[in-house]
């Protein structure tokens, strides 16, 4: 009996190993002052190889790039939030539409005017989703809070 449970557990590992959960994409969320009221909110997602992340207006089909910010009465968005890396766009006979994406790297920048001289957060949350070229990824959504203002 040991034997067989011991062949069984053998023979299942792999199987478990290779259902854990994919994270091909790593997030990092920064804030650079330009003044000493403005701020750009950097949201940089670095994106494994042979994967991609699609734009914020990414076509019909997938799931695009989207951030939520929280109201703070202390934070004023300016603009929209721009993209800085490098976009693809390619026909994808999976959506059967031209898509826009990004791999390896890309930097979504938001200017924010803060009121006051007072430290607080721009909180919010991105929800994104990712796809290589044989499967994509279900839809993430990840919060987020950014510290700004202060001395």
């Amino acid at each position: 009996m040991r034997k067989l449970l011991t062949a069984v557990f053998l023979f299942a590992l792999p199987i478990l190993a290779s259902a854990q959960i994919e994270n091909p994409v790593k997030w990092d969320f920064t804030a650079k002052k330009i003044d000493a009221t403005t701020y750009e909110l950097h949201m940089t997602a670095t994106i494994d190889s042979k994967w991609h992340l699609y734009a914020q207006e990414a076509g019909e089909g997938p799931v695009p790039t989207t951030f939520k910010l929280t109201k703070n009465p202390l934070v004023t968005p300016v603009g929209k939030i721009r993209e800085e890396g490098k976009l693809h766009k390619a026909f994808d006979k999976n959506f059967d539409s031209e898509l826009k994406y990004y791999e390896n790297q890309v930097n979504f920048v938001q200017k924010v005017t803060v009121k006051g001289k007072a430290a607080t957060k721009v909180k919010g949350s991105v929800e994104f989703m990712v796809c290589d070229d044989h499967q994509c990824l279900p839809p993430k959504e990840l919060e987020f809070a950014i510290s700004v203002g202060g001395k």
